[in-house]
């Protein structure tokens, strides 16, 4: 009769009794410190050179506003007297309105004259020579953009020979001579060269586009502007984070139109924020005060930029 055999039972493991899992190895997590280690080593060069070439300048300028600097003797720390003249100043309250009117034009002409006819030249018949005459007009610089537009808005210009001509001589103005006309004109002047590179970019993201959604959604019913606003513009957020960013950055500080066309007159009225830091500094050599609109505008733009972004940018968990 064979002998009875004996089974030995396997050690059951923690997972198996439901107890905790092992824990997990420390190597893993010393990698992990180790791999954040290096990437602040090789990080850190740029961070600090990045850091000396903008900070430092932007902390001597944030000084040289407090002092009463005329570029000729020792400069004298007067404190906040500086910005005390920037809010009592009405020019430059005049300079602030006109910053805000150039962030908004500068932001909605070029971004949605830039999606439609991206959208129009990419998903329609219109011939290719279409699209090409609004990116050309980016290739251009500002300097040039500011002298085709004074030829054609000066009062003895281009625009006012044309309105001659079809018997409008009713709409006749000088142009570039009165405000808020001199500030919008030249708002469209910037559109005429700035929406290129909208439709360059909206034109790359609706090649991203997957066809396959488009598809399900004209399968669903849905057609024209309701196919474009419920499929194809959600997948257009991306870009459009980056035409709109652009937009408001390049308005903040637009300077070389408005000081070749009109140099921030007549008198003062068309001045924007840049105008009147490069007229303080430069022109009246006024280095306190003009370092003051300097940081007033650092700070604009830079909150602008971080609020924007915050804003648009995905939340994680």
């Amino acid at each position: 009769m064979p002998a009875p055999t004996t089974v030995h039972p396997e050690p059951v493991t923690g997972s198996a009794r439901g107890g905790r899992a092992p824990a997990p190895r420390r190597r893993s997590v010393s990698r992990d410190g180790a791999a954040r280690a290096a990437g602040v080593l090789f990080l850190s060069p740029a961070v600090t050179l990045v850091g000396v070439l903008l900070l430092v300048p932007f902390l001597a300028t944030v000084y040289q506003s407090l002092t009463d600097d005329d570029g000729v003797g020792t400069a004298r720390f007067v404190g906040l007297n500086n910005y005390v003249a920037l809010v009592n100043d009405p020019a430059f309250l005049r300079s602030l309105l006109n910053t805000l009117m150039w962030t908004v034009g500068t932001l909605v002409l070029p971004v949605v004259l830039g999606l439609l006819i991206a959208v129009l030249t990419n998903t329609t018949g219109w011939p290719s020579w279409v699209r090409y005459a609004f990116v050309l007009p980016y290739a251009i610089s500002g300097t040039a953009t500011a002298v085709i537009w004074g030829f054609v808005l000066r009062s003895d210009g281009a625009l006012n020979q044309a309105l001659g001509f079809l018997g409008l001589e009713s709409l006749q103005t000088s142009w570039l001579l009165s405000w808020p006309t001199n500030t919008i004109v030249m708002i469209v002047a910037n559109t005429w060269q700035a929406v290129g590179v909208a439709v360059i970019l909206f034109l790359v993201g609706l090649q991203t586009v997957p066809p396959e959604t488009v598809e399900a959604g004209t399968l669903d019913g849905a057609t024209g502007f309701r196919l474009f606003r419920a499929i194809v513009f959600p997948q257009l957020r991306p870009v459009t984070v980056v035409v709109v960013g652009i937009s408001i950055t390049n308005s903040l500080r637009v300077f070389d139109l408005i000081w070749l066309l009109t140099g921030g007159g007549p008198g003062q009225v068309s001045e924007t924020l840049a105008v009147t830091m490069y007229r303080q500094t430069f022109v009246t050599s006024d280095y306190g005060f003009g370092a003051a609109v300097a940081v007033v505008l650092a700070v604009i733009v830079v909150a602008a930029s971080w609020a924007y972004l915050r804003r648009q940018m995905p939340k994680h968990p």
